[in-house]
């Protein structure tokens, strides 16, 4: 017990509230050159360290409260403008979503724009199945986890997060943190631009505004162009499968039959050998793969929503030109390349086939 508390003591000095900034939270100032945004760069405060925090007559600094809403008008807008016409739009934050956002986000020549229609992305991934807690991964998609320096209890065959949100919370996190990602969510995918008989971007609007069309006189939308479009809306729902729904409505392909019943084995194998391009300009990657193509539901596993992911990063960075895993350029890229671009699974014996 006398050491248990010792070491609580310890971690309780190890933190901000004592009104100093920690060695470990010291940040040197960076830049990144991205394609449209130019020279982005993380600022870093000159200003001298504080004294320690006085509780009995706590202050913050002063600001106005026009200064606040400027910052998020002018941060937002200027998003808005830079990702007008972007390299690659991602409609659906969910597990999928995220591990391709996460994948295609280590080349920062790519600029990556990730429409989410809920407030909280992360689609299911927060919870487990039937709202439990913990998040089962077959292997050999725990090599994903091992990137993400995850922690996990391991079997021969599978491992299990305690908590999915530990896995939603550190992909989002790194992704978030890269200069070449921009997420909008509480925003919804209404239509597709189609040109030539090719995707070439969304259509969008307040997701809030999406859902009240009916109640409203007509409230126009919104347009985002891009050279590809990763669709990972997930199976069907309200907002479920709207990608490969909306191809079907304009004829771009014939039929969505639905998922199949559940079949973990079957599934998880077919929902990462199935993400494709379903037509020009599009990827579709996640359960709405099962949509498109009638594969078998998988239920509360997630390593084929991180794999498939992953593939559709490799496959729109082949749809751009870029080194990628898929036809085996990326390793001719390396060392030029962060090694990150590499496929978590590829120096293992069991490599998904892409």
């Amino acid at each position: 017990m006398a050491a248990m508390a010792t070491t609580a003591s310890s971690l309780l000095l190890k933190t901000s509230f004592a009104g100093a900034r920690l060695p470990s939270a010291s940040r040197a100032p960076s830049c990144v050159a991205t394609p449209r945004a130019g020279a982005i760069c993380n600022s870093i405060s000159s200003s001298p360290s504080t004294p320690p925090y006085d509780l009995n007559a706590f202050k913050f600094s002063p600001i106005k409260e026009s200064i606040v809403s400027r910052e998020m008008t002018r941060r937002y807008m200027t998003d808005m403008i830079t990702y007008a016409d972007t390299d690659v739009v991602i409609v659906g934050a969910g597990s999928a979503g995220l591990s391709c956002a996460y994948e295609l986000s280590k080349d920062p020549s790519i600029s990556i724009a990730i429409i989410e229609q809920s407030v909280s992305p992360g689609g299911g991934a927060w919870l487990g199945g039937q709202l439990f807690s913990a998040m089962v991964v077959r292997k050999p998609a725990h090599l994903f986890l091992d990137e993400l320096d995850i922690e996990y209890d391991e079997t021969e065959d599978y491992v299990v997060i305690k908590h999915a949100a530990l896995f939603t919370s550190t992909v989002m996190s790194r992704l978030l943190a890269r200069p070449n990602v921009k997420l909008f969510n509480a925003v919804a995918v209404e239509d597709l631009i189609v040109k030539d008989n090719r995707v070439a971007g969304v259509v969008t609007n307040w997701a809030l505004v999406s859902m009240n069309h009916d109640t409203q006189s007509c409230m126009d939308p919104n347009v985002m162009e891009a050279k590809v479009v990763v669709s990972s809306c997930g199976h069907d729902g309200p907002f479920g499968a709207t990608g490969v729904k909306r191809l079907q409505d304009i004829g771009m392909i014939e039929t969505v039959p639905g998922m199949k019943a559940l079949d973990m084995n079957t599934a998880e194998d077919a929902i990462v050998r199935l993400t494709r391009e379903v037509v020009p300009g599009m990827i579709v990657t996640g359960m709405e793969v099962a949509e498109i193509d009638g594969a078998p539901r998988m239920g509360p596993t997630f390593g084929a929503m991180m794999i498939s992911g992953q593939k559709a990063a490799h496959l729109a960075l082949k749809a751009l030109g870029r080194p990628n895993a898929i036809d085996g350029t990326i390793k001719n890229a390396i060392p030029a390349l962060n090694p990150e671009m590499v496929l978590a699974a590829i120096n293992n014996s069991d490599i998904v086939d892409a």
